[in-house]
């Protein structure tokens, strides 16, 4: 990384500067510079032999002073074993400290996280592609990424606090005409990025433009299903990022204690053993997990806006019906078995949530994984070791947070679909948006549907015409 900021210090926005390409042949400056030999350089390289490959990110493996002094005596395997565990440690108690702050300071660690991995990957591409040659490339891809964040966010802070928002005079404008300083924000990006093609460079420039996207894709979006899971009630959050932890955790365990066969070549390190020994231990996991955690309206409730409160609520709520204990007839089999050894009972009380649980565990363990061989493949595509060298033994913020993406996209989906129960905060949200006028008349339609089924008496509501 250090490489990294030496060769992009000299960048300035709108600066003209081009490092001269050397012809392989003579070793004198080419007159035609063009895309496709910056991009043989690359894909042709072989080992790290490659200007380009030797610049980009390759991780570290700088430890603490105390940890060099407790583990210089140690073989590879353990030293790199024990590195591994305390920094585990001290990462995860991090992640309780923060729980325990609340959903503000856990949000912004959400955003936090996705600035370091935006950066990250922007770094790669920057690098690889010589993109110093080319002015304005960094600026106009956090251009796009505050952009994509004004415009996902805001969506989800309307959807989630339109009525707070409503009392807030200033803030009204906001929520108005959202939408459109969204789209004209984004315009102005392309504008910008029209304006800064340079002759010869048109290939490059596009494929950067393409990559920034993705990147905003994988990691603006993937970072907003997060957010969205905080308000839908800590406990998704800390189910969906847990999971994952524990399924790392048990995976690495499993495959260094007794993993022998390779699962995959994108990821020569990862064995059959450790992918089945986390599946089963995350399973575990999410049955206890669940059962403590269920118990506390603290972390089961939304974060909304309470109207009797006038502002915002999280631990008082109608729970969801999947937090409420039910009755589940057992089996004929398992009622016959529980006889014979003198405990009879027909029924069981179970959280419903257990099931939904047990399920959100059996994907992370078996396809969410697969987030992390997707950034294996990237690297090995791009020939390097890790995103970024934060982490002794565990690389950058994209290696420690890669299978998240795609865990969190499936889990705010998963509940959006199966487990959110009507919110008449939405609606209330639309009605109160309203003119006076129109609020009424949606009132007097209401009442009179309901008066139609015989539950109220609408004679006083009219009165107020």
């Amino acid at each position: 990384m250090s490489e990294i900021r030496q060769r992009t210090s000299g960048e300035g926005d709108g600066a003209d500067k081009q490092t001269p390409h050397l012809s392989p042949s003579t070793g004198e400056p080419d007159s035609e510079d063009s895309d496709n030999d910056d991009l043989h350089d690359f894909a042709t390289a072989k080992g790290n032999k490659s200007p380009l490959v030797q610049a980009a990110p390759t991780g570290t493996d700088v430890t603490p002073e105390i940890l060099d002094s407790v583990t210089k005596n140690m073989s590879q395997r353990w030293r790199s074993y024990t590195i591994r565990f305390v920094l585990s440690i001290c990462m995860i108690t991090s992640f309780f400290v923060l729980l325990y702050l609340g959903p503000i300071a856990l949000v912004l660690l959400v955003m936090g996280i996705q600035l370091k991995c935006f950066s990250e990957i922007i770094n790669i591409g920057y690098v690889v592609y010589r993109s110093q040659n080319l002015p304005w490339f960094r600026t106009l891809s956090w251009y796009f990424l505050v952009t994509a964040n004004y415009y996902i966010n805001g969506e989800m802070i309307i959807d989630q606090f339109g009525v707070l928002l409503q009392k807030t005079d200033f803030l009204i404008y906001f929520l108005t005409y959202h939408k459109f300083i969204s789209i004209s924000l984004y315009v102005a990006g392309i504008v910008a990025f029209v304006c800064s093609l340079k002759k010869k460079y048109y290939l490059r420039q596009f494929t950067l433009f393409g990559y920034t996207h993705v990147t905003l894709l994988v990691v603006a979006v993937g970072a907003n299903f997060l957010t969205r899971l905080i308000f839908e009630g800590i406990f998704w959050f800390f189910l969906c990022t847990s999971m994952i932890i524990c399924n790392d955790i048990w995976a690495y365990l499993f495959g260094f204690f007794f993993g022998k066969t390779p699962l995959i070549k994108l990821s020569p390190k990862k064995t059959w053993e450790g992918y089945i020994g986390g599946g089963i231990a995350t399973l575990i996991y999410s049955v206890i997990v669940t059962s403590i955690m269920v118990q506390y309206d603290y972390l089961v409730c939304p974060i909304e806006y309470s109207l009797e409160k006038d502002g915002l609520s999280l631990d008082e709520c109608i729970r969801n019906p999947v937090f409420v204990l039910a009755d589940y007839v057992l089996p004929k089999s398992v009622q016959t078995l529980l006889n014979i050894v003198g405990m009879p009972m027909t029924t069981i009380q179970m959280y419903p949530i257990t099931f939904h649980s047990m399920f959100l565990a059996a994907f992370s363990s078996l396809i969410g994984p697969f987030g992390g061989f997707f950034a294996s493949g990237f690297k090995r595509a791009f020939r390097i070791k890790d995103f970024g060298d934060v982490f002794p033994g565990h690389g950058g913020f994209m290696d420690r947070f890669d299978c998240q993406v795609i865990m969190g996209a499936f889990m705010y989906t998963y509940v959006a679909t199966f487990i959110r129960i009507p919110n008449p905060q939405k609606l209330l949200t639309t009605i109160f948006a309203m003119q006076p006028e129109e609020q009424l008349t949606v009132l007097h339609a209401l009442c009179d549907n309901l008066q139609g089924k015989g539950l109220i008496d609408c004679n006083s509501v009219y009165s107020l015409r």
